[in-house]
């Protein structure tokens, strides 16, 4: 039976959450896999969402994580943060960089005036490139 359009989706958005708890753990796929008892490429083919994983091996992955297997679905919440991009961002190096160095400002006007400097370099880069 082939994969149809939805199946792809579901795939790809509970292997990118997966992606994103391993990186948010600064666990690699190589562990991951080791941890489940598969092969790195099949963690990675997971992640992509171009295999489907079984609810056995989903079930693995969320005791891995200390989650419920739930965690790696979307609910009205999750659809609502990810509208912004937060899980790309998260599961970026450089995301997950800049989150673990933001969270540990404890000002809240420094973390203002981050969010300000960065805004301030989105403007001017849009600005840039639009010729203003």
């Amino acid at each position: 039976m082939a994969k149809t359009k939805t199946g792809n989706t579901i795939d790809a958005a509970v292997g990118g959450r997966i992606r994103m708890h391993r990186l948010a753990q600064g666990m690699s796929q190589t562990a991951l896999a080791r941890a489940l008892g598969v092969t790195f490429q099949q963690v990675q083919k997971h992640e992509k969402g171009t295999n489907q994983i079984s609810v056995s091996r989903l079930q693995k992955v969320a005791d891995v994580f200390d989650l419920p297997p739930s965690a790696f679905f979307d609910d009205a919440a999750a659809l609502k943060i990810d509208a912004g991009g937060l899980a790309s961002f998260v599961q970026s190096p450089e995301g997950l960089e800049l989150n673990s160095a933001f969270a540990t400002i404890s000002d809240r006007d420094v973390r203002r005036g981050v969010v300000r400097l960065v805004e301030a370099i989105v403007k001017d880069a849009s600005a840039q490139a639009t010729g203003e």
